[in-house]
């Protein structure tokens, strides 16, 4: 859309806002800017905020690295992106088929170092100590 780089722009203020007051904001702020075109986009933030202002418990470091990690989304773009060339299929197991092959190809791409993960890293052993220090 038109406004792809705009609106990405209002949210990740606030996803990387410092404290959960300052998201707040920031969703209140993208919400009067952009719910005349796009009032999904604040609705399912707000509909979520109990289970996304947990972000907000964790230290930047920790933060960066879950929300630049999003192994989820980046499974489901690949499973979406294979699907969407074809729109019929025989039978159940072409579409398995076609689904596989594409994860396949995919985790070849996964062996990449996780973003921020260093500066996570150091922060969970100061955090969590032995419980992590234990699988090194």
């Amino acid at each position: 859309w038109k406004d792809y780089k705009a609106v990405t722009a209002d949210l990740k203020r606030i996803y990387r806002a410092s404290t959960e007051a300052e998201a707040q904001l920031a969703l209140r702020q993208f919400a009067e800017r952009w719910d005349d075109h796009y009032a999904p986009i604040s609705k399912l933030w707000y509909r979520h905020w109990p289970n996304l202002r947990t972000l907000f418990d964790y230290p930047p470091d920790i933060r960066r690295a879950i929300y630049t990690t999003n192994a989820i989304e980046s499974l489901n773009s690949v499973i979406r992106q294979a699907t969407k060339k074809r729109k019929i299929y025989p039978h159940d197991d072409a579409a398995l088929k076609v689904i596989y092959l594409a994860i396949q190809s995919a985790s070849a791409r996964w062996s990449r170092p996780i973003s921020n993960w260093k500066p996570a890293l150091n922060r969970f052993i100061i955090e969590y100590g032995e419980r992590v220090t234990q699988y090194l």
